[in-house]
């Protein structure tokens, strides 16, 4: 009988240790599908869950370094330092889809660092349109109906998860049109 027990007791400490750590599994539960993704991190590609940023309003944008739109990098990093305390991420995901990102990765990063001083959270280099885009920029596309057309493009999402609007390389990191959609969404209206 004893030896019944330990093999029980093994076998639910076997369950245990395969089961998600309880602060793990609440975060897979409470993570929106939109952001249930694992991505690379740019500057040492460790992996990192986007269900970290559950709860705040996320501004994703695919970046290039050699585009019309690149000084975009110095806005995108005052609009975060500006937001940050009170909710707001910024998410960079450089990408060659359209031939301006031509660097790996540590290029990219050093590029972004020591030109636009960026800190808010990049991406390894991946594509974001099309049947070969990653599946964040699917998920967006499908849900805006809209995929980048150039770099720079950008998609708001709530802090519930859903996918509020998207906004093209035209409209800048201080337009009044943008900033007053992550207000409200920071306000929670």
């Amino acid at each position: 009988m004893l030896k019944t027990i330990r093999i029980a007791a093994m076998g639910i400490a076997l369950v245990w240790l395969n089961a998600p750590a309880p602060a793990q599994a609440a975060e897979t539960a409470a993570c929106p599908a939109t952001l249930n993704h694992v991505f690379a991190r740019l500057q040492d590609e460790t992996p990192q869950s986007l269900c970290q940023y559950s709860g705040k309003v996320v501004l994703v944008v695919n970046t290039a370094s050699y585009c019309t739109f690149t000084p975009q990098y110095k806005g995108l990093e005052a609009l975060y330092a500006r937001y940050r305390e009170r909710g707001l991420v910024v998410l960079g995901f450089p990408s060659n889809d359209f031939a301006q990102e031509t660097g790996d990765n540590r290029q990219i990063a050093d590029f972004c660092e020591n030109t636009y001083g960026v800190k808010f959270p990049m991406f390894t280099k991946s594509s974001v349109r099309g049947p070969q885009a990653n599946p964040l920029f699917r998920q967006l596309a499908q849900a805006t109906g809209r995929q980048p057309l150039w770099n720079f493009h950008k998609y708001l999402i709530a802090r519930d998860g859903s996918v509020v609007t998207s906004y093209t390389s035209l409209t800048g990191p201080d337009s009044s049109t943008l900033t007053k959609d992550i207000e409200k969404q920071l306000a929670g209206k």
